[in-house]
């Protein structure tokens, strides 16, 4: 066997089911070796699309999603996927082609040294340099993106590297691997965080994505429910409680103060339970650094002088959070975040009914609710529409709303629908993104219709990149080299051998998805929306903030 038929070898005892990526000469001698594995390879049409592909099968698996490119250029088509990928959470690994080791020391053509470039962006970054190490390096950096925090590794393989015997059976053979032992936090921290609890008057919940990639979602809804402590949860762990719990406040992190952030204000102890510092930045709901905290998370917190936790309960969080809850006691309810989820509720069901047009992206969004089941999966791009999805699609289960807010990367929301429909065939597929970000990766809409991955792509037509537009506005009260064309989305997707459709009043939303959803291609719908709700909804929070945070129950 030669390196690249081990490494893929590697691969298959890892559990790989797809490879996303394109051909390059330098990664001959590597998909030589798949086209006899079990492993599918999936061509794109960009090595950005292949990155997000992976990134988004690593979210929703748990399990690494793997990417390929050739050196040079392919390599850095890759960066931003990679870089998503690591500071979101999701374990990817990405495998670059490199020229042979002869030529690394001149000056070379397509030569760039990848193993350092992608350094910063990796938990692991290794370069194979003899043909006997392939399978501890394959190991290592598999180990390290889906240990806990997840994120990304690099595999380079250089190509005469690849074509090198590996003579020993013992190298041949892929190394075992284990699922890593539980860790608990201490007794002493668990009563601390205890008697903390039962002394607080108005705690809160601040649910962050490390709570979801744990699976605490059934430990952390039954702590609320029995200690009555209202939950908010960031971006990337919406589901983490049911939307329908009396309990669920729904989601932080729009850029203007809302209802969550009158919430944590009013609190005399926030809870973070799985929160990252990256995933909405403390001093956005801490800016003078004066809440009480209690971290309880699977590893220790970042720096940062806005979060200085009280209390850090380290270790497997759903355990902790039962010992937790069978040492304190509450009950009182918590009058005042459930007279503000009274008026979230309120808010949310007033634009059930309105039909004008070009749609509010309040009414798209309670119709889209309305249409996809409690398990089928929403995947947002970045832009305006993020907000009003993070505001107003509620999740009754997490991981059936990806939102990529680590890192938060345009173009995802299309790649990213490709790889959940490859894992869920049978559940409903949702892509929504705006007209700027469908357009930096348009492209794998062939790659949708080629695989048989009909899902559907819901576009946010304005015309404009929508969220600058709307900071620019609030900062400057005018907006300036935002704006753009579109081509037609319809008689794009038709010549992609997709179907196209465009709304043209409100009411047509419901039925065109539910056409959309009877296809067995993949199915773009171009909707117009009025995107003067950013700039009201702007004024509206800036006239009701105050009365919020002194509404009493």
């Amino acid at each position: 066997m030669n390196t690249a038929e081990v490494l893929v070898r590697c691969l298959e005892n890892e559990g790989v089911q797809y490879i996303f990526g394109i051909p390059g000469e330098e990664n001959l001698e590597l998909l030589n070796a798949l086209a006899n594995s079990s492993i599918k390879f999936i061509t794109v049409r960009h090595e950005q699309g292949a990155a997000f592909m992976a990134d988004v099968y690593g979210r929703l698996t748990g399990k690494a999603g793997v990417c390929l490119s050739t050196l040079g250029p392919g390599a850095t088509n890759l960066v931003t996927g990679v870089a998503d990928a690591n500071s979101d959470g999701a374990p990817l690994i990405a495998i670059t082609g490199q020229v042979g080791t002869e030529r690394m020391h001149l000056t070379s053509h397509q030569f760039l040294d990848l193993v350092e470039m992608f350094e910063p962006i990796t938990k692991r970054s290794k370069q194979v340099v003899r043909p006997d190490t392939v399978n501890e390096i394959v190991r290592i950096v598999f180990k390290y993106a889906e240990s806990e925090k997840p994120g990304a590794g690099l595999i380079d393989l250089p190509c005469n590297i690849a074509k090198m015997p590996v003579e020993s059976e013992l190298a041949q053979t892929p190394l075992k691997h284990h699922r890593a032992n539980k860790e608990y936090a201490s007794i002493d921290k668990i009563e601390e965080a205890a008697d903390i609890i039962m002394q607080a008057k108005s705690p809160v919940i601040l649910a962050g994505h490390a709570a979801v990639r744990n699976n605490a979602e059934k430990a952390l809804t039954r702590f609320a429910e029995k200690l009555k402590i209202p939950v908010i949860n960031t971006m990337m762990s919406k589901g983490i409680i049911p939307c329908d719990n009396p309990y669920a406040l729904g989601t932080i992190g729009i850029p203007q103060m809302d209802y969550q952030n009158a919430v944590i204000e009013n609190a005399d102890i926030v809870i973070a339970i799985g929160y990252d510092l990256v995933e909405y930045a403390p001093n956005r709901w801490n800016p003078e650094g004066k809440h009480r905290i209690l971290h309880i998370d699977a590893r220790p917190t970042h720096v940062n002088k806005m979060y200085q936790p009280e209390v850090e309960i380290i270790g497997d969080i759903s355990w902790s959070l039962e010992q937790i809850q069978l040492r304190s006691t509450r009950s009182l309810e918590p009058r005042y975040a459930l007279k503000i989820r009274e008026e979230m509720i309120r808010e949310n069901e007033s634009y059930a009914d309105d039909n004008s047009f070009p749609m509010k992206p309040q009414r798209i969004l309670s119709d889209v609710r309305k249409f996809m089941g409690r398990e089928d999966i929403l995947i947002s791009d970045v832009g305006a529409h993020k907000m009003w999805i993070a505001r107003h699609y509620q999740c009754y289960k997490p991981n059936t709303c990806i939102i990529s807010n680590g890192f938060a990367t345009m173009g995802i929301a299309v790649p990213g629908g490709i790889a959940a429909k490859l894992l869920y065939p049978e559940k409903k597929i949702l892509a929504i993104t705006g007209d700027g970000g469908f357009m930096m990766n348009c492209q794998e809409i062939e790659t949708a219709v080629r695989t048989g991955t009909p899902f559907v792509t819901l576009i946010f037509t304005d015309s404009s990149y929508g969220l600058i537009k709307w900071k620019e506005h609030d900062q400057y009260g005018k907006s300036f080299f935002v704006d753009f064309s579109n081509p037609d989305f319809v008689k794009f997707a038709e010549s992609m051998h997709a179907k196209g459709y465009r709304i043209e009043k409100a009411e047509d939303l419901v039925p065109t998805l539910q056409d959309a959803f009877s296809q067995t291609v993949p199915s773009i719908i171009e909707c117009p929306v009025d995107y003067n709700e950013n700039v009201r909804l702007t004024e509206k929070l800036q006239e009701r903030y105050e009365k919020i945070l002194t509404m009493k129950a």
